[in-house]
């Protein structure tokens, strides 16, 4: 483990102020890294690999629509997000930096490279970025259910405190043998106030179905991947959000998918999409892989 200093800073974006996370090393900063979380999750979702990477400054804002960016105002989308990214990294005085994106965060950051490649050298790609095996056609509630299963349902739920929060949480398949204090911080992150004297959690389902639609079905990512040129690496996990075999990349669909686009993939053992970043075994299989697209940087 390694040493950091923890701050936060809001970043004036279109529609208001974008949360920013910076944990600052401890002693000499040799690198810097934006790290991109989740569809309905937080820059909290990054400490176990932040605490893996010695003398790299980590950047992680809230996505406009989550956590403490929840409220602001206008469309979401891959290209309001990508526009975002290139503000927080102006307020930070950051020309180029590798980019990290998890789940959603991935597709976020292959739209960034496309959208503004100058502020981008390399890609990390884990668990998402390159497309989904979903039918077309499909209606936006089916869309986003097809994709986020209970995790879509969870939006529209209300919670009596943070206790009870955590209880829900506590029966989730893919956190039963990864829970810890961390975690417990991350998900009590997640909580606002829905105005009623009850706590729901920050993201709502509208912006959720947004940018699943727009990621999906839009035309910003279909043209960010036709126009990759940034050296990219893709870890997967062999598990998805439910600890269910096959994870969000069946074998077949990896397949067709690794054909055509030029990656170099690694399936991450013994993780499931939560934990191979939100847990010690998934970031420490992943951190050393971002460590070294820092040092090709």
């Amino acid at each position: 483990m390694t040493g950091h200093s923890y701050r936060t800073l809001d970043v004036p974006v279109s529609g208001g102020d974008l949360r920013v996370a910076v944990w600052d090393p401890e002693g000499d900063r040799t690198a810097d890294v934006l790290l991109i979380h989740g569809v309905t999750s937080s820059h909290l979702a990054w400490p176990y690999v932040v605490d893996r990477l010695p003398g790299v400054r980590a950047v992680a804002p809230d996505l406009r629509g989550r956590g403490a960016s929840n409220a602001l105002e206008g469309q979401a989308g891959m290209r309001a997000h990508a526009d975002d990214l290139a503000a927080v990294l102006d307020a930070l005085d950051i020309d180029r930096i590798v980019v990290v994106g998890h789940s959603m965060g991935a597709f976020v950051a292959v739209a960034f490279a496309h959208l503004h490649p100058q502020r981008v050298s390399r890609l990390v790609l884990v668990d998402g970025g390159l497309p989904l095996d979903v039918p077309a056609g499909l209606d936006a509630d089916t869309m986003v259910s097809s994709i986020l299963g209970p995790t879509a349902a969870r939006l529209s739920m209300r919670f009596a405190d943070t206790d009870a929060y955590l209880d829900f949480w506590r029966d989730h398949p893919a956190f039963r043998d990864a829970w810890t204090p961390a975690l417990e911080s991350y998900l009590a992150y997640d909580l606002v106030d829905d105005g009623d004297g009850m706590l729901r959690p920050a993201t709502s389902y509208e912006t959720t179905v947004e940018d699943s639609i727009d990621q999906n079905t839009g035309t910003t990512l279909t043209d960010a991947l036709a126009g990759l040129r940034h050296p990219v690496r893709f870890l997967t996990a062999p598990r998805g959000l439910q600890d269910q075999e096959p994870g969000l990349y069946a074998p077949a669909h990896l397949a067709r998918v690794l054909s055509e686009y030029d990656v170099v993939h690694e399936r991450v053992d013994g993780v499931n999409h939560y934990t191979i970043v939100m847990s010690d075994a998934g970031a420490a299989a992943i951190a050393p892989v971002i460590a070294a697209e820092i040092g090709s940087a």
